[in-house]
């Protein structure tokens, strides 16, 4: 087994793409670490091990122990960097890569992977962690990849760098070749055999259901959602229904499409934000029934499966699912680092045996 500490894992979507053998396995995760309470809950209820709830900075110079491992991966938290953030060019969040190689290289790690949004690949901060990589002996692979490619019926498209060590790996680990290009799962492959749900709470249910509650939309909302044909947006509202248009969108006639927006049966779905729940955040109506999706159907669309337990309340999380790293994506990079890791080791007993 390979050792594996998860920064800022959320409730653990990274891990769960290494550590289960439904996706790669061969990992065991000695250390998480994250400061949402809740999130840490359900990464200790699904994987066990030593979790910490803190923030990353404060548990380094706490001059806490830092256990040693093979691998090293997490998502620095991407706000400041996000296209809604633009102007946040003092955003702290983007600096918190630093403490993230500083476990790096605390651990003895020989790889790590690290995920964030697609905007950090052409950010002056990638030519920092390039170059403090670098200077600790990592060479880095880095692109912008979309998790359908990989198996999530989902077009999430986020940066994704691989650090390996130069003298282990002189040529580093490239990152994995698509394996859902042209193929990618579509939302009905997901959610297609799901009932109507019900209630409006979680519910004292075996999985799925537990999470497949609704909402209790007002009258006005709903008149909204019977609204929107297969594939419309909110531009298909003010059209077909000009009377029930929020005031802060009457005058409002271009922007994003995929607002008041319903999921298409036959694509993946658009990416899981942590406000799904909400049709005005974004493309989250059923694409056929007169709701948003549900907690369990934001869940699948993200790949979990159905028994990862989720510890928390509603909005805890829906901000969990949203958060999260695809298992499948996550998977994809497990196995090629497990592939170099598994190398290096052969070649070891090989030199040993030699001797």
């Amino acid at each position: 087994m390979y050792r594996l500490i998860d920064l800022f894992s959320g409730a653990g979507g990274m891990t769960l793409g290494f550590v289960d053998g439904r996706f790669c396995g061969g990992y065991e995760c000695v250390l998480s670490l994250d400061s949402d309470a809740a999130a840490m809950s359900t990464h200790a209820t699904n994987f066990g091990g030593e979790g910490v709830v803190g923030d990353i900075e404060e548990f380094l110079s706490s001059g806490a122990h830092v256990p040693q491992a093979d691998i090293v991966i997490g998502g620095p938290p991407c706000q400041g960097f996000s296209l809604l953030n633009k102007t946040r060019t003092g955003d702290p969040r983007r600096a918190l890569w630093e403490p993230f190689l500083e476990i790096v290289f605390r651990s003895g790690a020989a790889v790590f992977v690290m995920e964030n949004v697609a905007e950090l690949l052409r950010s002056p901060e990638m030519h920092q962690i390039n170059e403090r990589a670098e200077e600790n002996g990592f060479q880095l692979h880095a692109s912008v990849l979309n998790a359908a490619d990989y198996g999530a019926a989902q077009t999430r498209k986020r940066t994704v760098t691989i650090g390996a060590k130069s003298d282990l790996f002189p040529f580093g680990i490239f990152l994995p070749e698509p394996t859902h290009t042209g193929r990618w799962r579509t939302v009905r492959e997901a959610i297609g055999d799901l009932p109507d749900p019900e209630g409006t709470e979680i519910r004292e249910e075996e999985p799925p259901l537990d999470l497949h509650f609704g909402r209790n939309p007002t009258k006005t909302s709903r008149e909204r959602y019977e609204a929107v044909p297969p594939g419309g947006n909110r531009f298909d509202l003010q059209k077909n229904a000009p009377e029930l248009l929020p005031e802060c969108w009457r005058k409002k006639t271009s922007g994003g499409t995929d607002l008041f927006g319903r999921l298409w049966w036959d694509r993946p779905s658009v990416t899981i934000r942590t406000e799904f729940f909400k049709p005005e955040k974004g493309r989250y109506l059923h694409p056929e029934k007169h709701r948003p999706i549900t907690h369990r159907e934001a869940a699948r669309l993200m790949g979990f499966p159905d028994d990862f337990l989720f510890r928390g309340s509603k909005t805890e999380i829906a901000r969990q699912i949203g958060n999260a790293v695809p298992p499948p994506l996550a998977a994809a990079l497990a196995r090629q680092v497990k592939d170099a890791l598994d190398n290096i080791a052969e070649s070891k007993e090989r030199a040993r045996k030699i001797s």
